[in-house]
């Protein structure tokens, strides 16, 4: 079985996110999102919420499990056996700032991240953009699963 870490803050998880997990399904049997606890970061939304956002959005899909970390994610990767992570890549920025995670990560472990592209509909969107729409009160419910819509308001 094959099984896959989607790490990150997802404060919040956006459409960004969810497009793919979902597609990451595709090539894993499962993908644990497994959300960082950065003590040293400031979050809008506490861990609790933020691991509820994304089990409420994924509640129907046995394929996806949330468990939240600290440490570093090739740590995580080797205490539950999986050798993969999963990326979503917005932009060059974004490939240049993961493959030289990636290519630590498989220094230091047998581990292989797998960077899917995000959709066109979703590639514009980041967690920090959405979090600075909620900060000052705009229209953010596009840009995040129904999870956060209702909880965030």
């Amino acid at each position: 079985m094959k099984k896959a870490i989607f790490p990150g803050s997802f404060d919040p998880i956006t459409l960004g996110h969810v497009d793919v997990i979902e597609r990451g399904l595709l090539l894993f049997d499962e993908i644990i999102v497994a959300i960082g606890d950065n003590s040293s970061k400031t979050h809008l939304f506490g861990l609790d919420q933020r691991k509820e956002f994304i089990s409420e959005a994924f509640k129907d899909n046995p394929k996806i499990s949330v468990i939240s970390y600290q440490g570093m994610t090739v740590d995580l990767c080797r205490k539950l056996n999986v050798d993969f992570i999963l990326r979503g890549l917005r932009n060059p920025a974004d490939f240049e700032f993961e493959k030289s995670i990636a290519q630590i990560n498989r220094d230091m472990a047998p581990i292989e991240t797998v960077f899917l592209l995000t959709a066109g509909e979703t590639a514009h969107i980041s967690s920090s953009i959405v979090r600075e729409i909620i900060k000052n009160k705009g229209a953010f419910q596009m840009f995040v699963p129904n999870s956060v819509k209702v909880q965030a308001t």
